[in-house]
């Protein structure tokens, strides 16, 4: 049987002649796909560090301010009670009774106060208050000692009294009738005192003791 005549010019397909074809397009596919996916684990990763970063900086500016530094450590109980114990240990000067006229004009008004002080002492003065010969060999008619400090206060007296008599005839009733108008009458005490030692010494606390308004 005779084979049926083919045309020259056209040549019959092979098998996988099409294939170089197919495997181009999906050569192309995945490379679109891989560099998408690269991109966007590049701007994942960029924005996971940006935000780190930020939060890391972020938290050690609120640790920083709330860590305390040397200057502004904690203070501890111990050293509240120390620090207490030496600008409370003072010596007490007792001014006595005053009574005295205050602003008031209608109807006049006085007050009658008792004021005592307490006043802050110096590195010399425990020297000065201990015996100098240990209380041997003293006679029976040998003067007693004068204290320091008495002696000292009893010399600045007279000037505390004034300072306390202008600053408190300057008040009106109504005025140290209030506990904000005693402080204020104290603080003010306290300023005037410290002005006659001279830094010398200083007021620690201003006490008013007997207080009658009439």
């Amino acid at each position: 049987m005779a084979k049926p005549n083919q045309p020259k010019d056209i040549k019959p397909k092979t098998e996988g002649e099409d294939k170089p074809k197919v495997k181009i397009e999906i050569d192309d596919n995945m490379k679109v796909i891989i560099t998408n996916l690269v991109t966007t684990i590049l701007i994942c990763i960029l924005f996971l560090s940006v935000n780190y970063v930020l939060q890391s900086s972020l938290l050690s500016s609120k640790l920083s301010k709330m860590a305390p530094t040397d200057e502004n450590a904690p203070v501890t109980e111990a050293d509240t009670s120390e620090d207490t114990d030496k600008v409370q240990r003072g010596f007490i000067v007792d001014l006595g009774d005053f009574i005295l006229n205050l602003s008031d004009t209608s109807p006049r008004k006085y007050l009658k106060i008792n004021v005592a002080l307490e006043m802050s002492n110096k590195p010399e003065d425990a020297v000065a208050e201990a015996p100098a010969g240990g209380g041997h060999g003293e006679g029976e008619g040998a003067a007693p000692a004068v204290n320091p400090l008495e002696a000292e206060m009893a010399q600045f007296k007279p000037a505390i009294r004034d300072s306390v008599i202008t600053t408190l005839s300057s008040k009106a009733s109504a005025e140290l009738s209030t506990v904000a108008g005693k402080e204020l009458a104290k603080e003010q005490i306290t300023e005037a005192v410290n002005g006659i030692f001279a830094g010398e010494r200083e007021v620690l606390r201003v006490s008013f003791g007997q207080f009658i308004i009439q």
